[in-house]
């Protein structure tokens, strides 16, 4: 098994660029380089040739760290705040209505593989583990899983993250395949809030004083968020650190210098594709083995959440006669959180959904713990 941390970034960085290569080069140009990126390293993790998640890598734990904020920092230097306003009221709503969407569909996947049986005394703490996470991401699901106590079963709850990281993978490809998709068949109902092809800059040049400005900047903003995030929470103010680094970019996004600078773009592109490689990485099969029988019914379970989930959002948007786009960025920061919502957008070259899906990605990240609770209550009950 790999073991250097140096060679497994290289083989990230490689297949970003193999991606790339493909997407250019070949018939995969259909799926663009996000989802290529996805599928090529959930191919390398599952053959053994890197490591997965259950095997974890510093390298991971680093760009999940590190890159991902980032990523949310540079892209957000160009967002256009006029565009935002158009998008944002859609996206809350929608957000709201997954969340929901989400409890129903736990609710009904329970149902569906009779939860209270076959899980006995974990039944509860599985519901609202399972509600979290899918309502604003992991740090909702590790909050219901410290209360309960699963970390000490150590099987299952690998099992279970093994489950959650593969369907928030495949959740990922669908959210990205959906839009794609209906617009090529001509079936969106809704034109794009804002063309943003005009602010593309992927294959701008870089200068050494435009990239070390960008990339100080980078690092002393990122060690700015975590202070302030520090400070407030000793104040018993308990602010997502990914909203703080979003406050700081939209502050020094309106200085016009920052916006001749070369470079931010291209950074926040790299990044982004990094974070998606990673979440291929996740996407472990090998682990449901460890858990049995379980596994199918896991598997069962989560795919049931995700398919009520996506049938209420996608269906209401059609209905309702919404951006397929919006409704798409809404339903990843439910499932995957703000870092995969901005990649989302970012793929369907979508800047105006920028802000909105971190903001609500962000949103979930609190709202998704109360409502686990909640359904782990009721589960209880």
């Amino acid at each position: 098994m790999l073991s250097s941390p140096l060679l497994l970034l290289a083989i990230l960085c490689g297949s970003v660029v193999l991606s790339e290569w493909l997407v250019r080069r070949t018939i995969l140009r259909h799926l663009g380089t996000a989802l290529v990126v996805i599928i090529v390293v959930a191919v390398w993790a599952n053959l053994g040739l890197i490591p997965s998640a259950s095997q974890g890598s510093d390298v991971y734990d680093g760009i999940f760290r590190y890159l991902a904020p980032l990523s949310i920092f540079y892209l957000l230097l160009d967002v256009n705040l006029a565009s935002i306003r158009r998008a944002g009221a859609p996206m809350l709503g929608l957000f709201l209505l997954g969340s929901a969407a989400t409890a129903v569909g736990v609710l009904a996947g329970m149902y569906v593989i009779d939860g209270p049986t076959h899980f006995g005394e974990f039944y509860p703490a599985i519901s609202g583990m399972f509600t979290g996470t899918y309502t604003g991401g992991s740090v909702n699901y590790n909050a219901i899983a410290i209360h309960y106590d699963m970390m000490r079963e150590g099987v299952l709850y690998a099992g279970m993250t093994a489950v959650d990281n593969i369907i928030t993978a495949v959740w990922m490809v669908v959210t990205l395949a959906v839009p794609m998709l209906l617009r090529r068949r001509g079936k969106l109902d809704h034109v794009p809030v804002e063309a943003t092809h005009d602010v593309e800059r992927e294959t701008e040049s870089i200068s050494v004083l435009s990239l070390g400005i960008l990339l100080g900047i980078g690092f002393l903003s990122l060690a700015a968020s975590d202070a302030l995030t520090v400070f407030l929470a000793e104040r018993g103010l308990n602010v997502p650190s990914n909203l703080v680094l979003t406050t700081i970019a939209l502050l020094l996004a309106q200085l016009p210098a920052l916006h001749r600078l070369a470079g931010g773009q291209v950074l926040g592109l790299f990044f982004v594709y990094l974070f998606l490689a990673v979440i291929g990485a996740f996407c472990e099969l090998a682990a449901l083995g460890q858990i049995g029988d379980l596994a199918w019914r896991l598997l069962i379970l989560v795919v049931v959440i995700v398919v009520v989930h996506g049938a209420i959002v996608f269906g209401a948007a059609r209905l309702l006669k919404l951006d397929v786009d919006v409704a798409a960025v809404a339903s990843q920061a439910n499932i995957g959180g703000s870092s995969s919502a901005l990649a989302l957008a970012k793929s369907l070259d979508r800047m105006d959904l920028y802000l909105p899906g971190i903001l609500v990605g962000a949103l979930g990240n609190g709202l998704g713990t109360y409502l686990g609770f909640l359904i782990a209550g009721m589960a209880g009950s």
